[in-house]
């Protein structure tokens, strides 16, 4: 079910509109479903602009990955805000950079790093206010209390293309992480492309298991929504978990990295697991051995896609379709694909020009999904 949109919030509001029962989001025993996402969202919109957030204003985000998340990331979009969601695996000086270098002015934590927030809270330059996920803080209002004293009428504030929508931190290039943001336009142009080639439709039942932090774990989630799918969110990736997971809720459509294949693929419990619902599972974010990727076509029935992207060009620019798979063409599986519409792709040398078949060299990338920029960095970009 693709729908137009010219931002973010747009995604909960259609949904929400055409089909208010369905269930967006699953996670931790609780089923949200559209209308009330939608709900939550404008609830927290309204909270952020009562607290003064100007249009383009930074929001950061430091957790693990819940449907909470989903109700501040379209919140912070119904706002005309920038999501940011840090790196939970950072240390405290290096969340001081992202947090700092985005000039967040609204921190949202969960208890699991109230303690990392603690120790830099004093350098903090530009966090004005810290609301709190889960458990009670002495300092910190909690995030439920603050939501659900907001008005749930939607601000419908104005967007426009060139809007910020996510700012996601990566090393794309030398030194210090830079916050990539990516626009509206962005997203506008990539999600139909996501829906029709990752087989995701209302009520596909799709699995949402990588970072919040990482556009394969935002951008996924971001995807599935768009769709209409019902997105089952894993905290983090346990094995055992997510195989139950799939059984239980018949699974059709997943992303994940080579390593959590080779993990699933440990996991005692894989081939007593009934993995007969799943249609497709998209990889990608790192190299895949040839071998790995063999053995994980003979446990588990159903279509494979490879995804090459960059954080900088929201997610996925080539892909290597289910019907490329073939065990016995190692050349091929060892592929990245071919360009995704509207994705011109060259192999360029260090003088900038195209390389003969099989040659090494920098892949340059002109598209409409590519970012708007790195934020404060105009020569890095």
């Amino acid at each position: 079910m693709s729908i137009e949109i010219a931002g973010l919030a747009d995604i909960v509001r259609r949904h929400a509109e055409q089909r208010p029962d369905a269930p967006a989001l699953v996670h931790a025993g609780r089923t949200t479903s559209y209308a009330a996402l939608d709900r939550a969202a404008s609830r927290v919109a309204n909270g952020l602009l009562a607290e003064g957030l100007k249009p383009q204003a930074r929001v950061a985000h430091l957790d693990k990955s819940s449907d909470i998340f989903f109700e501040l990331l379209f919140g912070v979009a119904k706002a005309n805000a920038v999501m940011v969601s840090v790196n939970w695996r950072l240390a405290a000086p290096e969340i001081l950079h992202i947090v700092d270098d985005a000039r967040a002015e609204i921190l949202f934590v969960g208890e699991e790093y109230f303690p990392v927030i603690e120790k830099i809270r004093d350098q903090l330059k530009t966090v004005r206010k810290i609301v709190a996920f889960g458990a009670r803080h002495a300092a910190w209002e909690s995030f439920a209390a603050w939501r659900d004293r907001q008005a749930a009428d939607d601000p419908r504030l104005p967007v426009r293309a060139t809007d910020t929508a996510v700012q996601f931190y990566t090393s794309g290039t030398t030194g210090l992480p830079k916050g990539a943001e990516l626009t509206n336009a962005n997203f506008a142009w990539m999600l139909p492309l996501w829906t029709d080639s990752w087989r995701l439709s209302a009520g596909v039942p799709t699995l949402v298991c990588l970072p919040m932090f990482h556009i394969g774990g935002a951008g996924w989630g971001i995807a599935g929504l768009h769709a209409g799918a019902t997105n089952h969110v894993a905290r983090e990736f346990v094995p055992a978990e997510i195989l139950q997971i799939i059984e239980r809720e018949k699974l059709q459509v997943m992303l994940l990295v080579p390593a959590m294949i080779l993990f699933l693929l440990q996991a005692p419990q894989v081939r007593e697991t009934d993995l007969a619902s799943l249609r497709l599972i998209v990889y990608g974010a790192a190299p895949i051995p040839a071998d790995l990727l063999k053995q994980a076509m003979g446990i588990f029935p159903c279509g494979f896609q490879q995804v090459y992207g960059l954080t900088e060009t929201t997610g996925a620019v080539t892909l290597l379709p289910p019907e490329d798979h073939d065990p016995n063409d190692v050349k091929k599986l060892l592929s990245c694909g071919f360009a995704q519409k509207g994705v011109e792709l060259r192999i360029v040398g260090e003088d900038g020009k195209d390389l003969p078949t099989g040659e090494v060299g920098e892949i340059a990338v002109r598209s409409p999904q590519i970012m708007g920029g790195y934020w404060n960095l105009p020569e890095a970009t």
